[in-house]
């Protein structure tokens, strides 16, 4: 693997092509995003402009790509009706935005790194599973959900499931030609013989799609049975003029700052848009091929400073989102400039050329995302975590159906909860475990602790004493241990005292010293005091031997 040039412009020949694959998965996502949100269709793609404008710049990631988020839509859409207007709810992004800045100071990136890999890995699969399904009714020209939902139930009533039957008594032709064309190219252009072109190897495959999917759109207008409606087109606002553009950026309405509501609605935006980027973080951190590490408070930060930038000038709030950051990796990206290119093209092509992206057909971009899908819930990954036992399996399964099934937070807390128990049941049993039916009458137990023995233990440390046969002789080794829980000293404590009434002759090794050393301490400080209290002064230090 060659190594990523230094400098914001080292890698320029790949990140520049990988930031416009970016730009225009991003485009219908911006605009989806910001219709299930009940805002502005301009607010999501502004909230585009910023995450690769600014978040791309201040940020440590070097493949993360930022920008309105799915996950947010329901708390946006929710909290514009709490509020009353949309200028208002611009004022709670700006508060979230500062509480952001306030946790990244504070440090607080540090809980990304306490996600396990299975949910992580889970989580990744569960949003290629999703891709591949909800980007199926597009493909074919059914486009009655909107681009960027992730949720199973829709807020048309139906779900994820539902659809893939739905979208049968509403097929497009032209589009279904358009998505099958689409994937031919993908799947082609990642055959090794193209590869030895070097033409092809500069010209991304996706950037083909598009082209193709507009010529292919131009043609089939003027054949009946094959033109494609608006319906089925990306759909960007049109500025009449530069005045027009710049006018569809909204000042928030300040005058409401201290609504206690705004700071409510602001924390609940900050806590829940920390939690998707730090997970979307460790997700695109795992997809580096290179395998760098993101500054997890760095990036608290720079999310925060753009979530501020966005509510002050009309843009939805903004995270890192692992659809793009996905993109942007199979697409070559190298560093954080193929983001900030994402941005730029994003400005200038909403500013110069929208009517030219609305030619664009959404079924060239189900091609793409199709792709992107395969590529992250690929068969492989999953007989890998099978390989690697049950208590990695599970908790990855779980992530990937509670994603499949609820949404993108629930399905990882899920995910989260089923691996925090494989964790206690691993602490349960690692330390000792005492099977009653092994045992020989009149042979030695012999347990022995490990070098750690944590809070977590305290259930198997009680569990395994309490089924010690009476009459037997137990050895408690801690002589490899290092750090032993106060709460498991007790419990051993308490036990020697019931190791007397059951017959037990108990042995304890390495752990002794550290059990009676408070209490030597105790007793220490007890003769001190008693000496220092005593009518004859205190204690005089021994004078040395003249001898």
């Amino acid at each position: 693997m060659t190594k990523v040039k230094q400098g914001f412009l080292g890698e320029i020949r790949k990140d520049l092509p990988s930031g416009l694959i970016v730009f225009l998965v991003a485009v219908p996502l911006c605009l989806g995003i910001a219709l299930a949100s009940g805002a502005p269709l301009f607010s999501g793609l502004i909230a585009g402009m910023v995450g690769g404008l600014i978040v791309s710049l201040l940020s440590g990631s070097p493949l993360g790509v930022s920008g309105p988020a799915a996950g947010l839509a329901v708390i946006v859409l929710t909290s514009i009706e709490e509020l009353g207007s949309f200028e208002i709810f611009l004022v709670a992004v700006v508060v979230g935005g500062l509480i952001q800045l306030i946790l990244g100071f504070a440090k607080a990136g540090i809980i990304g790194y306490y996600f396990p890999s299975s949910v992580i890995k889970g989580m990744l699969a569960g949003i290629g599973v999703i891709l591949i399904l909800k980007q199926i009714p597009h493909a074919f020209g059914y486009d009655a959900d909107y681009e960027g939902d992730f949720a199973f139930q829709q807020a048309d009533g139906r779900n994820t499931f539902s659809e893939l039957f739905y979208m049968f008594e509403a097929i497009t032709p032209g589009a279904l030609i358009i998505a099958i064309v689409s994937l031919a190219i993908l799947i082609i252009w990642e055959r090794p013989f193209i590869k030895r072109f070097k033409i092809f190897q500069i010209v991304q495959g996706p950037l083909v799609v598009v082209i193709v999917g507009i010529l292919l759109n131009i043609i089939f207008k003027n054949i009946p049975g094959l033109a494609i409606s608006s319906d089925h087109l990306v759909s960007i606002p049109v500025a009449e003029s530069l005045s027009g553009f710049f006018s569809q950026f909204t000042i928030p309405d300040f005058a409401n700052i201290s609504n206690p509501q705004v700071w409510v609605v602001g924390a609940t935006l900050a806590v829940v848009a920390s939690l998707e980027t730090l997970l979307c973080v460790e997700a695109t951190d795992k997809l580096d091929p290179h395998k760098r590490v993101t500054p997890t408070n760095r990036e608290l930060k720079a999310q925060g400073i753009g979530n501020m930038v966005s509510g002050l000038i009309g843009g939805l709030p903004v995270t890192q989102v692992i659809v793009r950051s996905s993109a942007n990796i199979q697409s070559g990206g190298q560093t954080k400039a193929a983001a900030f290119f994402h941005g730029i093209f994003l400005f200038a092509a909403v500013l110069i050329i929208p009517n030219f992206l609305n030619l664009i057909p959404l079924a060239s971009l189900a091609g793409i995302l199709l792709v992107v899908g395969f590529k992250l819930a690929k068969p492989s990954i999953f007989r890998e975590m099978r390989q690697l036992g049950t208590g990695q399996l599970v908790p990855f399964v779980v992530t990937v159906l509670g994603i499949v099934f609820t949404d993108l937070l629930i399905g990882i807390g899920l995910g989260m909860a089923v691996a925090i128990f494989y964790i206690l049941w691993a602490n349960y049993k690692a330390p000792y475990f005492f099977k009653h039916e092994e045992y020989v009458p009149g042979q030695t137990i012999h347990l022995e602790l490990t070098d750690n023995v944590s809070f977590l233990n305290k259930a198997s440390m009680l569990q395994t004493l309490n089924h010690l046969p009476e009459n037997s002789k137990v050895i408690i080794d801690g002589s490899k241990n290092r750090y032993i829980h106060p709460d498991v000293t007790e419990i051993i404590e308490d036990f020697k005292i019931t190791a007397e009434e059951r017959d037990i002759d108990l042995e304890i090794v390495g752990v002794m010293s550290r059990l009676d050393e408070p209490m030597i301490k105790k007793f220490s400080k007890s003769v001190i005091r008693m000496e220092n209290g005593n009518s004859m002064g205190p204690k005089q230090p021994e004078q040395p031997d003249s001898q």
